[in-house]
Parts: structure tokens; C-alpha cells; sequence
């Protein structure tokens, strides 16, 4: 039998609690965030709004913790082993529910409710159960100093470790254990001090168990949930610092999703490619080094290598896994010709808006193929500032393409970035190519002078000729130019648009 604890050990026990919890709590929180963005789309919608839902519902849990008059610790063990297994399990059941379900906001909000209650709830009956142990002043401070401290912990550990190395998932799981840990914890050291110890005990051994379960398994429930998800095969899956990596085969394809948000298709993607690459790069009177940012699935660099003048290629994408697969991996290297594995092609891996703004070389042609800019993080890459630096970079006879959107889909965001561009004295030439598995696609085309003509493409090509790319630029009524704000670091109105125009077209 062990000892009754100290009351200054009690005191220690439960203050370890606060930090614990407090890491826990702000996990789920996040989680549930980065989750939403994966499924719904990268948006600052949905960050938002999870951590407004979830901070109201610890309202709620603080305003409801005032009704456990009785059996305080008991309560609070309670509370931990159903934050444990509803937190713990939260990552998988949304990400199981998101094929399965029509409405999957209301799951989604309804889960982060609920466990925002329970998280609400905690540390006011912390509060109370310390509060003859402990003097009030320092009561307060010492209970809040634990809880900003394990909130820092979260933090930086969710970025920089789960992510990365557990996956969202698993870290789910592994942070509904350690939840589960602090209520037994104190149930076996206190023991004597709770009514029906050993029934509690029972239930936390059980969701302890239920959750070890689900963190061995993790992989197979993100698996089979995933194939849910998407229509073909998956056959790989990583969750980078930076974003989760899906790529599906089915009979005759091979896609990339990332974030949930397809990529490629291999069936049309040299629609895409081509027209990104070859209206500019044929019209360079000289195209010895070649700018590229993002594109790290090296399809871009592909195209580019076509013309045998070009010298040097440098491809600067933030996320090392995926131009590192898209380098050694077999199926998927063959996809690009085994383009980034060729000499005259160099990788950095680096965020491109601070990459660009320390060099000092120029450039002669340079492919701006980010993701859309559905958040202020890539937007930045969109602004006014960025386009400034790339003509900082940019040779006085070069050009710049950049994917642009949708113009049919986001007719606001796509003339937002042809205004940025006149914004700062650019040339803009828009245009736009149908690609069957996005629809209407449309990039810009930019320079600081008039460019030559007519195009000398290089043979063979897929889907251009020089009749195909000056239809390219004829624009049909219903994507025809609108007028639209200037997008600017200071302001981000791309984003915005962005997200209005797009908000209809996903789950």
C-alpha cells in the first residue's frame, strides 16, 4: 500500500497536472485547425473559426465546472479520461467521417465543442481543489504560470515534432494518453480521497487501453480513411512540416494531392505544364538561366529542358519531402523524365519570398507555380513586395509565368493578380488553358518590356502549337477582365477574394 502523499507533494502533483493539460488542451486545439485546413481546404477560414468555437466552448466548460459541488478530484479524473478518449480520437473520427458524411462542419464544430467544454472545465475545478492548499495569490499566478508554459510547449512541439515525425493522427492519440495518464495518476496517488476508486480506475485502464489501441494502429485508420477519400488507390502518404502528401494510382493515372487539394493528374497535366513554361520560355531571346519556384514535382523543369540552350536551372520549393520524392522515387521520377535528377538543375529548399530577396543573380526566365493563395502565408507570394523582388531578379529582356487561379471559377482572384502585377509596372499578358481535371486554368504572363514574337516552340509538345497558344489569350466574356483591389502585403485582398470565390466549390 503506499503512503498518503505530503500535502506539499499533492500540491506539486496537481500543478503538474495544469501544465499537462494545459499542453493537451491546446494540441486538440490545433489539430482540429490543421485538420479542417486539410479537409476544407487551406484557409485562415478555418483556423479561425475552430480556435473561435473552441475558446467559446472553454466558456461554456468554465461556466458549467460551477455545478460539481461534490467529489471535486473524482470530477476531475472523470473529466480527464473523457478529454483523453474524445480528444484522443478526434483526429481519426474526422478524418474517417469526411468521406462518410454530408455535413461534415456540423461533425466537425460539434466535436471541437464538445471537447473545448471539457477542456473548459478543468482548470476551474484545479482551482478549487487547490484552493485550501494553497494561498489564493499565489494560487492564481502559479496555476496560470503551469498553463502558459505547457501552452508554449504545445506550441512549438506541434509544428517542429508532431506533425512532421507522428502525423496528426497519431499525435491525437499519443496526447489523449497522456490526458487518460493524468487522471489515473492522481487517482492512484490519491486514492483514499476519492469515492469509487476502483470503478474509476476501471474506466481509465479501458479508454487507456482503447487508445494504445489507436495509436499502434494509427496508420491503418489514416489508411482506410483516406481510400475513402479518394477515388483511386493511395499509395503513398506523408504528413511534412509543411503540408500532408497523397498520391493515388489508378489504371491509367497518377495523382498528387497535397492538403487534400489536387495537384497533377497525370492524364492532363501536360496541358498545364505547357502552357505554364512554353509561351514565355519560347519567346526569351536568351534563356540561359532559368528561375523556378514551387513546381517541386518537377514537372516545370521537365518542360524547360526541352530547350537545349538553357544552362542552369534552379528549383527553390519549401518542402524537401516533396522534391526529394519526386527525385528518387522510381514511378514518380519517370513522370518529370528524371528532370531533377539532371546536372544542369540545382534544388534549394527554402521559403522563396526570403530566398529571393538575398540574391543578387539574375535571371533570364523565372515560373512562379505556387499554390493558390489561400492563406496570407502564400499570399505574401502574390503581393506587390514579391513582384518587385522577382524584377529585381529578372534579366530587362526576360519574362516571369505565373499559375494564377481559376479564371472562370475565381474571376476576381485571377484579375487581382494580373492588376498586382500593372500595379508595379509589369507587362501582363493573361491567358488561360482548359486542363479536364481542374477545368479553366489561367497564369500571367509578365515581363518588364514587350516581348518577341512569334514563339518557337520546341518539338515535340503534347498539346501546343503556335496556333493553340494565341488562342490561349482570348478570353470569353464570362472571364473577361473585372476591375479588382491591388493585392499588398499590408492587405492580403487576394486571399480574401480567394477564399469567397472558392468557398463554394469544396465540401
Amino acid at each position: 500500500m503506499p503512503q498518503p502523499l505530503s500535502e506539499r507533494a499533492v500540491r506539486l502533483l496537481l500543478l503538474a497536472s495544469v501544465f499537462a493539460i494545459a499542453t493537451c488542451g491546446l494540441v486538440y486545439e490545433l489539430i482540429a485547425g490543421t485538420l479542417a485546413s486539410y479537409l476544407l481546404g487551406d484557409s485562415v477560414t478555418q483556423f479561425s473559426t475552430v480556435i473561435g468555437v473552441y475558446l467559446f466552448a472553454m466558456g461554456i466548460g468554465s461556466w458549467l465546472s460551477k455545478y460539481a459541488e461534490r467529489n471535486l478530484l473524482g470530477t476531475f479524473i472523470q473529466v480527464e479520461f473523457l478529454i483523453g478518449l474524445i480528444g484522443g480520437a478526434s483526429a481519426a473520427l474526422l478524418f474517417t467521417l469526411f468521406g462518410l458524411v454530408d455535413s461534415f462542419r456540423v461533425v466537425l464544430y460539434a466535436l471541437v465543442l464538445l471537447v473545448g467544454t471539457l477542456v473548459g472545465i478543468e482548470i476551474p475545478l484545479l482551482l478549487r481543489i487547490l484552493k485550501d492548499r494553497i494561498v489564493f495569490k499565489d494560487l492564481v499566478s502559479q496555476v496560470f504560470t503551469f498553463d502558459y508554459i505547457g501552452a508554449l510547449l504545445a506550441s512549438l512541439l506541434f509544428p517542429l515534432v508532431l506533425v512532421p515525425h507522428l502525423g496528426l493522427v497519431r499525435s491525437s492519440f499519443l496526447f489523449g494518453i497522456l490526458n487518460t495518464l493524468v487522471g489515473l495518476v492522481s487517482l492512484w496517488l490519491l486514492r483514499d480521497q476519492i469515492p469509487w476508486a476502483r470503478g474509476h480506475q476501471s474506466v481509465g485502464l479501458a479508454t487507456l487501453a482503447l487508445l494504445a489501441a489507436g495509436f499502434i494502429q494509427s496508420d491503418q485508420i489514416l489508411a482506410w480513411s483516406e481510400s475513402a477519400q479518394y477515388p483511386d488507390k493511395v499509395i503513398h502518404t506523408r504528413s511534412s512540416a509543411y503540408q500532408r502528401i497523397v498520391i493515388t494510382r489508378g489504371q491509367d493515372d497518377l495523382r498528387l494531392y497535397l492538403n487534400g487539394n489536387l495537384q497533377f493528374s497525370r492524364r492532363d497535366e501536360y496541358r498545364y505544364h505547357e502552357a505554364l513554361v512554353h509561351p514565355g520560355l519560347s519567346r526569351v531571346p536568351e534563356r540561359r538561366r532559368v528561375l523556378v519556384l514551387g513546381g517541386g514535382d518537377g514537372l516545370a523543369v521537365r518542360e524547360i529542358l526541352k530547350y537545349p540552350d538553357v544552362e542552369e536551372i534552379t528549383l527553390v520549393d519549401l518542402d524537401p519531402e516533396i522534391t526529394e520524392l519526386f527525385t528518387r522515387q522510381d514511378l514518380l521520377a519517370a513522370l518529370n523524365g528524371n528532370a531533377l535528377r539532371n546536372p544542369k538543375v540545382k534544388i534549394v529548399n527554402a521559403d522563396a519570398f526570403t530566398w529571393l530577396k538575398s540574391q543578387t543573380a539574375t535571371f533570364d526566365f523565372v515560373v512562379a507555380d505556387f499554390p493558390d493563395p489561400s492563406n496570407f502565408s502564400v499570399g505574401k507570394l502574390y503581393t506587390t513586395a514579391f513582384y518587385r523582388e522577382l524584377r529585381r531578379v529578372l534579366s530587362p529582356a526576360g519574362a516571369v509565368a505565373i499559375q494564377s487561379t481559376s479564371p472562370y471559377v475565381a474571376r476576381q482572384s485571377f484579375w487581382c493578380v494580373v492588376n498586382t502585377l500593372e500595379a508595379v509596372g509589369w507587362i501582363a499578358a493573361p491567358y488561360h488553358v482548359y486542363v479536364p481535371s481542374f477545368g479553366e486554368w489561367g497564369f500571367v504572363l509578365a515581363s518588364p518590356g514587350p516581348l518577341p514574337g512569334p514563339p518557337k516552340l520546341p518539338a515535340p509538345l503534347r498539346y501546343l502549337t503556335p496556333e493553340t497558344m494565341n488562342a490561349l489569350f482570348d478570353f470569353p466574356p464570362d472571364m473577361n477582365a473585372v476591375p479588382t483591389g491591388v493585392n499588398q502585403l499590408n492587405n492580403q485582398v487576394l486571399v480574401r477574394l480567394f477564399e469567397q470565390e472558392w468557398k463554394h466549390f469544396v465540401h
